[in-house]
């Protein structure tokens, strides 16, 4: 199956789609059909902000149309945080899209979790990823350190790369949602991929981006 993704918001959060999808296409020897349309993180920040979610749905449904116009068969939003307008995306979109909640939803029921942190960007955190989670109780940084969060995951995702004092903003606060209870944490943003890859943060995650990538993946080695 021909598949489309909404990629650069932001970069970071792309290559990693991509390269997941690669990884798992050459692993089971098929082939991946593929094409990525180019979002502007900047643009998607600034309706993130203004909770403006009519407006970011209509920029995507013009990238589905251009990824419907170069063969794709199903579409996927590569953020998290894009995924704020996904209901008002789907009202709209030519294509089927995969969309990354429900999904994220049923790995948490598989494994049987019953209280997860969260971090990743500020709606993400406040709405408990758009209260898409039925399962789990969900805990979020509160205060300064729900500030500190968001104001570094921004910072991290709009550069595509992560210094080492974002990175212990991060890990800090995963360990105090730990430390509440917390059986994961669940990796909200995307982006977190570059503080988290190849690290050991003292606890475990659950990177919601592997499981949205894994799920396209299925998609796309069904017959058609």
């Amino acid at each position: 199956m021909h598949i489309g993704l909404i990629g650069g918001i932001g970069p970071a959060a792309t290559e990693f789609y991509y390269r997941g999808l690669i990884d798992r296409h050459a692993a089971s020897g098929t082939p991946l059909d593929l094409t990525i349309a180019h979002a502007d993180v900047r643009e998607m920040a600034r309706n993130l902000a203004s909770g403006d979610r009519s407006q970011q749905a209509e920029v995507f449904a013009k990238l589905v149309r251009r990824l419907q116009a170069a063969g794709a068969q199903i579409a996927a939003v590569t953020s998290m945080g894009g995924h704020f307008c996904i209901r008002e995306l789907e009202a709209v979109s030519p294509l089927p899209l995969l969309n990354a909640l429900p999904v994220v939803d049923a790995a948490i029921k598989r494994r049987e979790h019953k209280r997860v942190g969260i971090i990743g960007t500020r709606l993400v955190m406040e709405t408990r990823l758009y209260g898409a989670i039925t399962s789990a109780t969900v805990i979020a940084p509160e205060g300064d350190e729900f500030e500190e969060v968001q104001a570094n995951y921004g910072a991290m995702a709009v550069a595509g790369r992560v210094t080492d004092a974002q990175r212990c903003v991060f890990f800090g606060a995963g360990k105090r949602l730990c430390e509440k209870g917390a059986e994961t944490v669940l990796l909200g943003g995307t982006d977190l991929i570059l503080a988290f890859a190849g690290r050991d943060c003292g606890f475990r995650v659950l990177d919601l981006a592997d499981v949205h990538v894994e799920a396209i993946y299925q998609k796309s080695v069904e017959q058609t």
